[in-house]
C-alpha cells in the first residue's frame, strides 16, 4: 500500500548507537504501525545513527535498501544520546514528528495512540507518560524524585515522567529548534515551549535485545546536566540564601566574643568558606555554560557519506 500524494507526512525519528541486535526487530514492528497509519499518512523513518562501531549501520543500510522511506543520518562521532535526538529534530521533514529508541522499551503500537489522540483533540504534543517499568524500586523512585526536583526547580514548565517519547507537530519543532543550547535537553524543551498537550500513561516495557548504554553515572550526569540547563537556582541561591548566611556568621562571631574557643573559630572559616566556595562554583559552572553556548559551535556533525538524508 502506498501512502496518497495530498496526505501529511510524519516522521519518526529513532537515535541509534550500536543496537545491532534490535534493528530488524524495531524495524519490522515500526513497518506493521507504518501499514496501518496508511493511506492517511506517509511515513518516514529516519534513523540518527551517533557513529555505531558496531554493525548498525550496515543493518540500516540493508534496511534503506528495501525500504525507501527509511532514512539514515550517520554523525561524525558519538555526541551523544540528547544531540542525536537534535539532529533529527533539525533535520527532519515532516507535518508530524515522533521520538521514539528502538530498543522498544517504549512500544512502537504506541504511535497509532499518540496519532489518534492528535487527531480527535487537536493536541500539538503528545506523549508517553512512565507510571512504572521494569527495573528495580530504588531507581524508580530515584527518576520520579529527578522529575519533581527539577519541576520545583526549573525555571520554566516541566512535565512529569516524560522522557522523549512524543509525537509532536512542525509548529512545535519549528519552536523548539529556535533554542540555542550546547546541552540540549529535548524533553524540557518541549515543556518550555507550551502549546496543547496531552499525555498518555504506560508501563516502559523490559528492554526486548541487547545492553542499556545507560551506566548509573551516565544517569547522573543526565540529571544534573537537566537541572543545569532548565533552572538558574543554585545561580541565584547565593543571593537568597545571603541573609541566613549573615546571621549565622553573626551568631558565630558574638558567640565568640564571650567563648575562647578553637571550635568556634573553625565553625566560622567553615562557615564562610562553604559560602564563598559554593558561590564562585555556581557562577564559574553557569560561566563556563555561557561561554560554550556564546561559541555558537554545533551540537552535532554529519558524516555525509554514510548518511541517506530525507527527501522533500
Amino acid at each position: 500500500m502506498v501512502a496518497d500524494s495530498k496526505c501529511l507526512k510524519l516522521t519518526v525519528i529513532c537515535p541509534v548507537f550500536n543496537e545491532e541486535a534490535l534493528i530488524s526487530i524495531f524495524s519490522e514492528r515500526m513497518k506493521q504501525v507504518r501499514e496501518q497509519l496508511l493511506p492517511r499518512y506517509e511515513v518516514d523513518l529516519l534513523f540518527t545513527n551517533n557513529a555505531s562501531t558496531d554493525g548498525t549501520l550496515k543493518q540500516l543500510r540493508e534496511i534503506r535498501d528495501e525500504y525507501p522511506f527509511v532514512y539514515v543520518i550517520t554523525l561524525s562521532r558519538n555526541f551523544g544520546y540528547q544531540a542525536s535526538l537534535e539532529c533529527g529534530l533539525r533535520m527532519a521533514k515532516g507535518d508530524l514528528l515522533a521520538f521514539i529508541d528502538v530498543d522498544c522499551e517504549d512500544p512502537p503500537e504506541m504511535i497509532l495512540d499518540f496519532v489518534k489522540l492528535h487527531e480527535d483533540g487537536d493536541y500539538d504534543i503528545v506523549y508517553g507518560e512512565r507510571f512504572d517499568r521494569e527495573e528495580p524500586a530504588l531507581l524508580v523512585w530515584g527518576r520520579k524524585l529527578f522529575y519533581r526536583i527539577l519541576k520545583a526547580v526549573a525555571d520554566e514548565d516541566v512535565i512529569l515522567d516524560m522522557a522523549e517519547f512524543s509525537l509532536i507537530t512542525e509548529e512545535v519543532r519549528d519552536a523548539m529548534i529556535e533554542d540555542q543550547t550546547s546541552f540540549p535537553f529535548i524533553r524540557a524543551s518541549i515543556g518550555r515551549v507550551g502549546f496543547r498537550r496531552h499525555g498518555i500513561r504506560y508501563k516502559r516495557h523490559r528492554r526486548i535485545a541487547g545492553k542499556t548504554h545507560f551506566r548509573f553515572w551516565d544517569l547522573v550526569y543526565f540529571a544534573i546536566a537537566g537541572i543545569l540547563s532548565s533552572s538558574t537556582l543554585f545561580l541565584r541561591l547565593p543571593v537568597q540564601t545571603l541573609f541566613f548566611w549573615l546571621l549565622t556568621v553573626a551568631a558565630l562571631a558574638i558567640a565568640r566574643v564571650y567563648f575562647d574557643s578553637k571550635w568556634i573559630d573553625a565553625a566560622l572559616i567553615l562557615v564562610t568558606a562553604s559560602y564563598f566556595g559554593a558561590a564562585v562554583s555556581f557562577i564559574a559552572i553557569f560561566t563556563g555554560r555561557t561561554y560554550k553556548n556564546s561559541l555558537g559551535r554545533p551540537n552535532f556533525i554529519i558524516n555525509k557519506k554514510l548518511s541517506y538524508m530525507q527527501s522533500e
